[in-house]
């Protein structure tokens, strides 16, 4: 048997982190297998689906690198298909109209809530030879004896009775397939042999099942994931900050460590916590998924990003540093190569938006000292020592690293201080801040009449400083 999985999203919004954790479990099990994985749009309701959704779901599958091998498939194209299995479960009286009005129904629901009862149709229709009226709604004709057992790879042996389950509309009155249905039918007619779905799934999967057995169509096996919670215990939604996967790559988030934090949500093999793509299709296992929910620990992906971006080959981090600069309105164009500065600043920075806004000084003179590191570094007593290493600076032959490093010694001698009294003014007159790398590598990348003439420029902020004060 080839194992079959599918992500199947609604576009109704961009992709969460939860459906994006989903699509991978899912996209796992068909790679450990040698299996396809499919990727269906279920685009059935059509006042909330919209194409920038659907937009963003392709966009976020292909940052994560979760290829598809077939789709996308759109529910909607797929209608006359849908309206076929409906008509051939009413030939078979497995299905029949329903002509209850919309008052009808309420006032049903009404009095089976104010009796402590659990609101569902109560088959009113489902044997009235005499209902009828102009408008209908179609509905499965759900079994009424027996249960529906599925045992779930995830929680174990799940059991619903049929008279839990009332009979489900599969077209609404205007012809439209329901979700429940066009999901029976895409599953069947895709060859799907494991459904990956979050838990708040689970109460539809007796139904889908139902149908399945009417229309003689294979059951596939299921696994319900449990939910992920925020930081503060709570559900995961808007108020945690990130929960598109598109507003990770905007944060400045790796997909590999993106990727290497989700299969971590709810999963585990002993005490490993890096897992590259190959060990995760190696070891995933959709049995040794917890039910428990996950919580989400923004300082746990935060670790896993600093490593892959100090771990992972310094050109492919710079693909993805790229964009980061390009947002910032950053030219790299004037400055080092982005594979020169990844060494330098991995250690130093937690995300790669980071890192492109502490790099800035590379590229382009920056607008201002930061104030508490002027004040403290660019006195008066400073003065001096950054005039000797600017002469010391301006007069290098050879702009590498130990050429440098041999100048900055060369200046702390001419005044008889130690390192820190020349390095941090000159710090400060070179990238604005006090926070930099070493300062040798530091200034190998910035053009040497650059660091010189921005040592002028912190010479004539100390003087006029120094004529205020008069």
């Amino acid at each position: 048997m080839t194992v079959v999985t599918r992500f199947a999203p609604s576009p109704t919004g961009y992709l969460h982190v939860g459906g994006a954790r989903t699509a991978l479990y899912s996209w796992l099990v068909a790679k450990a297998a040698g299996g396809k994985f499919v990727l269906r749009i279920e685009d059935t309701d059509r006042e909330r689906s919209t194409q920038p959704a659907i937009d963003a779901i392709l966009e976020g599958m292909e940052w994560l690198g979760l290829n598809w091998d077939e789709g996308p498939f759109y529910q909607t194209k797929r209608f006359d298909r849908y309206q076929q299995y409906i008509d051939q479960l009413l030939a078979e009286d497995k299905a029949y109209k329903c002509y209850c009005s919309t008052e009808r129904l309420e006032q049903m629901r009404e009095e089976q809530m104010a009796n402590g009862e659990k609101p569902r149709y109560d088959g009113h229709c489902r044997d009235n030879p005499n209902a009828s009226g102009d408008r209908y709604v179609i509905r499965f004709r759900n079994p009424q004896e027996g249960s529906v057992k599925f045992n779930d790879h995830i929680r174990g042996p799940i059991e619903f009775a049929n008279t839990e389950l009332d009979d489900l509309i599969i077209a609404r009155s205007d012809g439209t397939p329901t979700y429940n249905f066009c999901v029976v039918i895409d599953d069947w007619e895709m060859g799907i042999t494991h459904v990956v779905r979050g838990e708040d799934h689970i109460n539809n999967t007796p139904r889908q099942i139902n149908i399945l057995q009417a229309l003689g169509a294979p059951v596939p096996e299921y696994a319900h994931v449990a939910m992920i919670l925020g930081d503060d215990g709570k559900k995961l939604s808007k108020r945690h900050g990130a929960v598109s996967v598109m507003q990770y790559r905007d944060d400045g988030y790796l997909p590999q460590a993106v990727l290497n934090y989700l299969v971590r949500l709810g999963w585990s093999h002993g005490d490993q916590e890096i897992f590259s793509v190959d060990e995760m299709v190696q070891l995933f296992k959709l049995d040794d998924v917890n039910k428990a929910a996950s919580a989400f620990n923004t300082e746990k992906l935060n670790w896993l990003n600093q490593h892959y971006m100090k771990s992972l080959p310094v050109a492919e981090v710079a693909s993805y540093l790229q964009w980061h600069f390009t947002d910032q309105a950053i030219d790299v164009s004037k400055g080092p190569a982005l594979e020169k500065i990844i060494p330098l600043l991995a250690d130093r920075v937690k995300t790669l938006k980071e890192m492109a806004s502490s790099a800035r000084y590379f590229y382009e003179e920056y607008e201002a000292f930061d104030e508490a590191a002027a004040k403290k570094h660019l006195r008066p007593v400073a003065r001096e020592a950054l005039e000797v290493v600017q002469d010391r600076l301006a007069s290098l032959t050879e702009w590498h690293a130990e050429a440098i490093q041999g100048a900055i010694q060369a200046a702390a001698a001419d005044l008889d201080v130690g390192m820190g009294k020349v390095g941090m003014p000159l710090r400060v007159a070179v990238t604005g801040s006090g926070n930099s790398p070493s300062l040798d590598v530091t200034l190998e990348l910035i053009e040497q009449e650059q660091v010189v003439g921005r040592i002028a420029r912190a010479i004539s902020y100390i003087m006029e400083r120094e004529q205020a004060q008069q």
